[in-house]
């Protein structure tokens, strides 16, 4: 299992200035069609961009559903040794059912 955050902690964490970083690993097309305000770095590009990523504050990793975040942070933590990383749980599809519905995701 990977550490999870849920979209309302995440929420919470933004509107509180937490100091966080937030890495979006969907496709370029879908980042453009709705974003939550990370940094893209889609999945088949994270080993280029790994120096990228902060080991020093909290990450959450996000993807459309939570599956290929959850794979982005295994790949990271076995190859790289992080051990900062958090899944957004139910992905950009929970943030627009709690949060934004006006998201364009489906």
């Amino acid at each position: 299992m990977v550490k999870e955050i849920t979209v309302s902690e995440l929420k919470s964490a933004i509107e509180q200035n937490e100091d966080i970083q937030i890495i979006d690993v969907r496709e370029t097309s879908e980042y453009e069609a709705a974003e939550i305000g990370g940094q893209l770095i889609p999945l088949g590009s994270l080993p280029d961009h790994v120096n990228e990523i902060s080991k020093d504050r909290k990450v959450i990793i996000h993807c459309r559903s939570g599956k290929r975040s959850e794979n982005a942070i295994r790949f990271l933590e076995s190859n790289f040794g992080f051990s900062n990383l958090y899944n957004l749980k139910g992905g950009i599809l929970a943030w627009k059912a709690e949060i934004d519905p006006s998201l364009n995701v489906s």
